[in-house]
């Protein structure tokens, strides 16, 4: 081999070596915290699942999934620094949105269900009838209780009723003791906690078809859905609230690690699927529909590579 040609692979050698370094360098230095919400719940599962799948995929230190009171939380704490990606329900963040519009979205997930319940046997048949009655509107800073004050607010009721903070377990706990007469929650359908409580066709859900309008109103983002009579064993359909979910990150976070982080987001499906039912709607198609919170450019070059 001539010298010129030897140099010349050399040169293409050292070349080959930087670009396969580069690659295998990848994000390794990246270091995230996801807000994510009550141990257990839809979010937190969903997190430590989207870590590890982060971690392997990025090949980072595992992010760390931080425990939270639920979406007003998580979007705060992203918007303080305290946090690099949240979990979020759409109407919190929209709000959020309106006086700080430093979020940007990676992606819609999957979507939560209104459940306003009462015990089966319980005389109140419909929102109105929740007048003079105690109600438990989810834990203090959820986005349970803040959807819970949306509609309160639209069906006349804000001060017609005595309202407490307590997570589903305890809710459901105090209804059939008596200490509540009704609850509030959202989550997927159907919420396996729920769904084992009401084994025994004692609990019953309301219907808010009346108050949809009004709550459409309010926000772009709520949405309407029957929940089946199957989904809890109820005696109808019911017409409820549906509200989505978003993964937001701060604006300021770089395009390829937004980038990065929703490839891997949907290249762990399957793993998701598999922690939590309610990820098996989490696809391409949806996640672009993150209105009115835009997506992130680095989320947008992946949807737009994918030709969505």
């Amino acid at each position: 081999m001539t010298r010129s040609r030897r140099t010349r692979a050399l040169a293409l050698a050292a070349a080959l070596l930087l670009v396969l370094s580069a690659c295998t360098a990848g994000f390794g230095d990246l270091k995230l915290r996801i807000a994510a919400g009550n141990a257990g719940g839809v979010y937190d599962t969903l997190a430590q699942t989207l870590a590890s799948a982060w971690q392997a995929g990025l090949g980072i230190e595992r992010p760390q999934v931080l425990q939270t009171q639920g979406s007003p939380d998580n979007v705060d704490r992203v918007l303080a620094g305290q946090a690099d990606v949240a979990f979020v329900a759409a109407d919190v963040a929209a709000d959020r949105y309106k006086g700080r519009p430093g979020l940007a979205a990676l992606a819609r997930i999957h979507d939560d269900y209104l459940h306003i319940v009462v015990r089966a046997d319980s005389d109140i048949r419909s929102v109105s009838q929740l007048a003079g009655h105690r109600i438990a509107i989810g834990s203090p800073a959820s986005g349970v209780e803040y959807i819970a004050d949306q509609l309160l607010k639209v069906a006349g009721l804000t001060g017609q009723v005595q309202t407490v903070t307590r997570g589903l377990d305890p809710s459901v706990t105090s209804l059939l003791n008596g200490e509540v007469d009704a609850f509030f929650w959202s989550g997927g359908l159907p919420t396996p906690k729920l769904a084992a409580f009401n084994d025994r066709g004692s609990l019953r859900l309301l219907d808010v078809a009346d108050l949809m309008p009004k709550m459409q109103a309010l926000s772009q983002v709520y949405g309407t859905a029957s929940i089946p009579v199957s989904t809890y064993n109820q005696p109808a359909p019911v017409t409820t609230l549906v509200v989505p979910n978003f993964l937001v990150v701060p604006k300021s976070m770089p395009d390829d690690v937004a980038e990065a982080l929703v490839r891997g987001l949907f290249d762990a499906h399957h793993q998701l699927a598999a922690a939590n039912p309610a990820a098996l709607s989490i696809d391409v198609h949806p996640g672009i529909e993150t209105q009115p919170i835009p997506l992130h450019p680095g989320a947008l070059r992946y949807y737009r590579a994918q030709k969505t």
